[in-house]
């Protein structure tokens, strides 16, 4: 069942942004009266699972869960349809249309992922507000792992700034420590700023670890004790866990250092029982764990909510859309670092499927196709061949020159952009193959 809804979500989400991206192009084909043969939900190389024709125009299913297309009359595209290329030019198709018109078809679909983005951010500001927690409210500062500490980290600080980015809210740090370009992090620590640095080496081990190398600190307070755990009958939930040995130890994370160092021993445990302090003894496993969790560090830290009218979601819409277009810019920038190796962590279908939650979740579903609709415009608006972006760039050619590209150009750049977009689905679905079979 869980399957079921990760897949449901997945395929009803890719569908969405397909079909609304082919329409971007199909309607402005349309309107300019330009003739499509063929509207496609996925490819059909061979059969197509479903089709039907109406009005000229073929609408189908393909077989081939790619992507889709609309094929236009007299235009070079994935179809290679030489022989009609071959023919006189005729009113209907896309190559005696002026170029405006052409560039206003080919831009259609990225315009559309765009918009919808816009919308779709812009209602779920109006619908569930916006809820998060602002860094002046990490009162207990932060918890890191060994990549954080290579980097200098301590448990306890406030993380101010990477590079020169100020940070406003905590979950703004995982991004802007793998997209700086500064590589540097500003912390307050005892009352008193300190300024470390990092290399896209550990840039990389952060990418790696998907921004988790941190996270808020807070006080060990018992939300359950496994069955098996040698606490069990001893700590009880609720208890307020202070110190190890005599020593106070205020935070959960420093109990993940401190503990292990006792595997095979006893240990006491000092601890808080409806006011009243304990001192209690438990045996640590060789293993180093005795099996008890901690209250989220939610709990203890005060989040904020904001609302938004119709109105005012308009431009939040606006400006959540440019933030994820502007991020997933640069990204391009960490990718090309060979240091950084974030080459290795980009993924495929694969990946966009593990990210959907195996219960139905319609925020986070709204919230991740927006995403996804930004990058589906990002990726097309490339001036690569094969996709808009190349098909633009010889438009706009053709519009500053006066002089159209030859048959010939058109043909062979799309054969080289075909295999550049080939290559690139090999590369990020083989990375998630790899990692799935290889871990």
């Amino acid at each position: 069942m869980d399957i079921f809804i990760k897949a449901s979500q997945f395929i009803l989400s890719l569908s969405l942004l397909i079909i609304l991206h082919e329409l971007g192009h199909f309607i402005p084909a349309k309107i300019f009266k330009t003739k499509v043969e063929k509207f496609y939900l996925f490819f059909d190389p061979y059969f197509s699972i479903f089709k039907k024709k109406i009005g000229g125009t073929e609408y189908g299913i393909g077989w081939l869960p790619l992507g889709g297309y609309v094929k236009i009359a007299g235009m070079v595209d994935e179809s290679m349809d030489k022989e009609q290329m071959a023919k006189p030019p005729q009113p209907w198709e896309f190559r005696s249309k002026p170029t405006w018109q052409r560039l206003i078809i080919m831009i259609g679909g990225v315009t559309v992922n765009v918009v919808l983005a816009i919308v779709i951010y812009a209602g779920m500001a109006m619908s569930y507000g916006e809820d998060y927690l602002p860094n002046e409210n990490m009162v207990y500062g932060i918890s890191t792992d060994s990549i954080g500490t290579s980097i200098g980290i301590q448990g306890g600080d406030k993380i101010l700034a990477i590079g020169a980015t100020k940070i406003a809210r905590y979950s703004d740090i995982g991004r802007e420590m793998i997209l700086t370009e500064e590589n540097s992090i500003t912390v307050e620590r005892n009352g008193k700023k300190e300024k470390l640095t990092f290399t896209d080496a550990q840039k990389g081990l952060i990418i790696a670890q998907k921004s988790r190398f941190i996270s808020p600190r807070a006080p060990y307070v018992l939300e359950a004790i496994m069955d098996s755990s040698n606490a069990e009958g001893i700590l009880m939930v609720g208890d307020s866990i202070v110190g190890l040995n005599g020593n106070p130890l205020p935070y959960f994370d420093q109990y993940l250092v401190e503990v292990p160092k006792f595997a095979g021993k006893e240990v006491v445990f000092n601890i808080y029982r409806n006011g009243k302090r304990e001192n209690l003894s438990v045996l640590v496993p060789e293993g180093g764990k005795v099996g008890m969790a901690p209250k989220a560090a939610g709990h203890f830290l005060t989040f904020a909510h904001t609302d938004y009218t119709f109105l005012e979601s308009i431009p939040k819409g606006l400006s959540m859309a440019k933030k994820q277009l502007v991020d997933y810019t640069r990204q391009l920038g960490v990718i090309f670092t060979p240091e950084t190796k974030a080459y290795k962590e980009v993924g495929g279908f694969l990946m966009i499927y593990d990210q959907f939650p195996s219960v139905w979740d319609w925020r986070f579903f709204w919230g991740f196709t927006a995403f996804l609709s930004i990058m589906l415009a990002f990726l097309n608006i490339l001036p690569i061949p094969a996709l808009d972006g190349g098909h633009v760039v010889f438009v706009l050619w053709e519009m500053i020159s006066g002089r159209k590209p030859s048959q010939k150009v058109l043909e062979y750049s799309q054969v080289v952009g075909f295999i550049i977009l080939l290559s690139l689905i090999l590369l990020v679905n083989g990375n998630d193959f790899w990692k799935a079979i290889f871990g």
